[in-house]
C-alpha cells in the first residue's frame, strides 16, 4: 500500500521545520504509510517499534478502562510524531493510539531514528520542544476532561480537528466524539444539537461541518487556545491553522 503513496514526507510540520541536513539523514529511512480511519497502530503495552509522522492524517491517544471506557489524552496530525515517548524507556504505548482521520504519514524504526537523533544536534532539540510541548498539552487535557462541562469541551475537540484537518468537514459520528471525550452517545447529541442551533456547525450522517468558528473558539473553554499558545511559543510556524490574535496573547 505505502508503495501506491506520493506524499511528501514534509507535509508533516515537524519534518519541514527541520535544517536540509538534518531531514536529508532521516529522509532515507523514513517510509510512506497509508493510515485506514480507524486502525489501531497499538494497542495499550504493545511494543512500539516505530515512530509516525502524520501527514493529513489525525491520530488520537486514548486510555481504555476495564469496561471499555475511553477518554483521549493526546491527539497528533502533521504538528507532531507519535512513538517517541512511549519508546523512551519501556518502549510499550500509554494507551491505544487510533487513526481518527485517514490519510497518510511517515513512518520511520524507533532503532534508526534514535541513531538519527544521537548524532544531529537539530534533530534532538526539535524532538525535545515537541516533546515538552505534547506534555503540556496532555497536561491540559487531562485537566479539561476532569473541570470543564462537555459543551466546552466538544467546542475544543471539534476546533482541534478543524485546524488538523484543514477543511470544514469534518466526519465525525456522535458515537465517536462520545468515545473521545469519556461521556454517553445521548450527551453529544444534546450538545451537537445545542450547537447546531447556535449555528456554529452543521450536523449530517457521519459528519459535522464548522459554520462558525470565531463561535466556537468562543463557547470551548480556555484550554483550546492555552494549547495553542503553547505550541506557538515552542514550535512557531508547526501547528495547522494560524492562531488569531487572541488564541496567541498571554493568559492573563
Amino acid at each position: 500500500m505505502a508503495e501506491s503513496l506520493h506524499a511528501d514526507h514534509r507535509a508533516n510540520r515537524l519534518l519541514a521545520a527541520l535544517e536540509a541536513e538534518d531531514f536529508a539523514c532521516l529522509e532515507a529511512h523514513l517510509v510512506l504509510v497509508d493510515l485506514p480511519l480507524k486502525q489501531i497502530l497499538y494497542e495499550m503495552e504493545d511494543e512500539v517499534s516505530h515512530a509516525y509522522f502524520p501527514h493529513d492524517a489525525i491520530v488520537s491517544l486514548v486510555n481504555v478502562m476495564k469496561d471499555g471506557t475511553t477518554t483521549e489524552v493526546a491527539v497528533f496530525g502533521s504538528e507532531g510524531v507519535l512513538g517517541l515517548l512511549s519508546a523512551q524507556v519501556s518502549h510499550r504505548a500509554f494507551g491505544r493510539y487510533i487513526v481518527q482521520m485517514a490519510g497518510s504519514a511517515s513512518k520511520i524504526s524507533l532503532e534508526r531514528f534514535d541513531e538519527i537523533r544521537n548524532t544531529r544536534p537539530g534533530v534532538r532539540q526539535l524532538i525535545r520542544n515537541y516533546s515538552e510541548a505534547l506534555l503540556a498539552q496532555t497536561f491540559q487535557t487531562v485537566s479539561c476532561n476532569a473541570v470543564h462541562p462537555v459543551e466546552a469541551r466538544c467546542c475544543r475537540w471539534i476546533l482541534s480537528m478543524h485546524d488538523r484537518a484543514d477543511q470544514d468537514a469534518l466526519s465525525l459520528t456522535h458515537e465517536f466524539l462520545s468515545e473521545m471525550l469519556g461521556v454517553q452517545r445521548s450527551t453529544v447529541s444534546t450538545v451537537a444539537r445545542t450547537l447546531q442551533e447556535a449555528g456554529l456547525i452543521r450536523q449530517s450522517r457521519g459528519g459535522i461541518t464548522v459554520i462558525d468558528r470565531a463561535g466556537l473558539e468562543e463557547t470551548a473553554c480556555e484550554c483550546y487556545g492555552r494549547i495553542r499558545r503553547i505550541y506557538h511559543r515552542l514550535l512557531p510556524g508547526t501547528y495547522p491553522h494560524p492562531p488569531s490574535s487572541r488564541l496567541i496573547g498571554s493568559d492573563s
